[in-house]
């Protein structure tokens, strides 16, 4: 029997016991690498491209975060203090946060080229070698995974919602049940586009969102015509006066705030996709100016019409502009929500290859774009999600009181990480890391004491689904070491059973067989078992192996390691990137291993059956929960795209 072999998880990068060693070309330096992965094709391309899916969600933001500070729950009177105050809190909050910390900062820390939590955390843990500070970084990256799938349903609810309710200023009168609703269909609609791919109606999400910025820079220009002082508030002192000055409310305002900043883990998580420099260049250059101009402009209104607090985007817009603002806007939101959906089915598949979670069925909708994925289960998890969301809260509003918590807390885990890599990897000294970490986390911490208070209010929901998701995530990978221990404890020493093929000399029958198996040593079970119940062995046998590496790619020069053993087996040992999708008979069939045609071929795999005991090394609870799992993973002849009219099964019950 294979055993764990089946499951990747078995060996998997940063994630298994043993770390990886680092390639020399991983350990290049940050410049060098952005050359060598950044994407294909010219800078105007790839920065109207990283327009369109990197800065959705951070440039949707001006559609709830202002009005927050002046009429959400914990809302202050829009004075001219107060304006120039949060104002000040906004400008310094991008500038820190997303032009200091991820533009300049934390997007030096490309995987290959690829960026997100567990892409830092790879990298991270692959100079740490093996100790107690590899596995506190592991289980930093783990948890900042988990909570992000709880927000990945917040945002399409509150970003759609959010536009819609801009029909009920354009058209007074509608009832919220309408916009609700509206809502809910749009979000059916997007989600149930999915499994036809993204890559036709993503041409135009780039030219789209140029109108988007483009809309949201005039109208500030507009509204800051009328009260031009406001520009003020770009001096520090204003933020700090309004702080001070509002004490306990004007902490809680600190927690709207933190709503314009909570597109900036996309930055970094769509690194893969455009490059650092179509990336830097967006931000400054567009992004970062509009955005600013509409909250300046938002903030001028208020100054002029303080009852504009209810809506302060739209009543931005003059009359015969509002239809079809709101429809601009609602366009916009779903292209913001469509880059966060495919960013959790991103996560899926890095979450899969690290051995966090177990196979889940994932289809490629682009020959040509290999990073254009949709996965099922997950799209359909948060449209569930996503529309319980609208309907039992029932306001963008509302929705916000539960937005930003478990977002704060990744961008603190993003910044410890990112101390360790910059200490380890890039050979920073240490005052110079420590510096740079307090000042970011300083920030980081207010903003999360602050959005502590929507615990109560509706932040509860990202942290349970954030427990719930860890406590799946290291229940598998925990799992799957144990299993790997109980497969070890019984493995025959390779060499003992070369003695017993010349002892016995079974039938050597015609053909190839390939056996998974996740250890380099000892023989595989499904071998041993096949030898003794049908007392046959194939003319050639191919022992496969495949490990999952700290990088996010592995070049074809470095995929494959061979080696010849007598009684005519070879070893073969496969290395893929996290960001990769292993084929098995097309690896063996570029090797030479096997023929094109497979015939003659037959995959030997494993099917386990786990049964919970009261043995030590996982409590009874997450044995049973692990079993769950294990049954209800994907078969690994679809995971390794194996034909299964060639592939033998062999069972065995493994107690946990």
């Amino acid at each position: 029997m294979s055993g764990p072999a089946s499951d990747p998880a078995a060996a998997s990068g940063p994630f298994r016991e043993e770390p990886g060693t680092p390639s020399e070309e991983q350990l290049a330096p940050g410049p060098s690498r952005d050359d060598a992965h950044a994407p294909s094709g010219s800078l105007l391309k790839l920065s109207i491209g990283a327009l369109g899916i990197v800065f959705g969600d951070i440039g949707t933001s001006p559609l709830y975060a202002m009005r927050e500070c002046f009429h959400g729950e914990h809302g202050v009177n829009p004075t001219p203090e107060n304006v120039l105050g949060v104002l000040s809190l906004i400008f310094w909050s991008l500038t820190l946060i997303i032009s200091l910390k991820y533009v300049a900062y934390v997007l030096r820390a490309d995987n290959k080229g690829e960026g997100g939590v567990l892409a830092l955390v790879a990298l991270s843990s692959s100079v740490l070698r093996a100790s107690r500070t590899r596995t506190f970084v592991v289980a930093l990256g783990v948890l900042g995974a988990a909570l992000l799938y709880g927000e990945g349903a917040i945002t399409p609810a509150i970003s759609v919602l959010s536009a819609v309710e801009g029909l009920g200023v354009a058209i007074p009168g509608l009832s919220p049940w309408f916009l609700r609703m509206t809502t809910v269909v749009i979000l059916v609609a997007l989600f149930s586009i999915q499994r036809h791919g993204t890559g036709g109606i993503g041409v135009v999400f780039g030219p789209v969102m140029v109108a988007w910025f483009a809309l949201l820079g005039a109208l500030g220009l507009y509204n800051l015509s009328h009260a031009p002082f406001v520009v003020a508030g770009i001096w520090p002192t204003h933020a700090i006066h309004f702080l001070a000055e509002n004490g306990l409310v004007g902490f809680g305002v600190l927690g709207a705030v933190f709503l314009v900043v909570t597109g900036g883990e996309a930055l970094y998580a769509d690194l893969g996709h455009f490059g650092r420099r179509p990336i830097r260049l967006v931000w400054y250059a567009v992004a970062l100016p509009a955005l600013f101009l509409n909250y300046l402009g938002q903030g001028a209104l208020l100054l002029n019409e303080p009852h504009a607090a209810e809506n302060p985007f739209f009543r931005m817009m003059p009359s015969w502009a509002l239809l079809p603002g709101v429809l601009l806007s609602t366009v916009a939101t779903v292209i913001a929500s469509q880059a966060l959906i495919a960013g959790a089915y991103s996560l899926t598949r890095q979450g899969t290859m690290l051995g966090l979670l177990p196979r889940i069925a994932i289809r490629h909708t682009s020959e040509a774009a290999r990073g254009q994925i949709y996965v099922p289960s997950v799209n359909w998890l948060l449209m569930i999600a996503a529309i319980s969301l609208v309907l039992g809260f029932g306001s963008s509003s509302a929705l916000a009181s539960a937005y930003g918590i478990a977002v704060s807390l990744v961008m603190v885990i993003t910044t410890t990480v990112s101390f360790f890599l910059v200490r380890h990897y890039f050979g920073w000294g240490l005052g110079r890391s420590l510096l740079v970490t307090v000042v970011f986390l300083a920030v980081e911490l207010a903003f999360v004491a602050a959005n502590g208070a929507k615990i109560e209010r509706g932040g509860w929901f990202p942290l349970v689904v954030g427990v719930c998701l860890f406590t799946v995530m290291t229940t598998w990978q925990r799992g799957r070491e144990l299993l790997a221990k109980r497969f070890r404890e019984q493995l025959l020493p390779l060499e003992d059973f070369f003695d017993l093929l010349r002892v016995e000399r079974p039938a050597r029958v015609p053909g190839t067989a390939v056996l998974m198996t996740s250890s380099l040593e000892g023989t595989p079970p499904a071998l041993l078992y096949n030898f003794l119940h049908n007392r046959v062995v194939h003319q050639h046998v191919v022992l496969l192996t495949i490990f999952t590496d700290e990088a996010a790619r592995v070049s074809d020069r470095e995929r494959t390691r061979v080696e010849t053993l007598p009684e005519g087996f070879v070893r073969v040992t496969a290395r893929y990137g996290f960001m990769e999708q292993p084929d098995v008979p097309k690896l063996l069939i570029q090797g030479g291993f096997i023929n094109a045609s497979l015939e003659g071929i037959t995959f030997f795999l494993g099917r386990e059956t786990m049964i919970a005991t009261e043995r030590p090394g996982m409590a009874r609870w997450r044995a049973l929960l692990f079993a769950f799992l294990s049954r209800n993973a994907q078969p690994a002849t679809k995971f390794f795209r194996i034909p299964p009219d060639h592939v033998m099964e062999i069972g065995a019950q493994i107690e946990l």
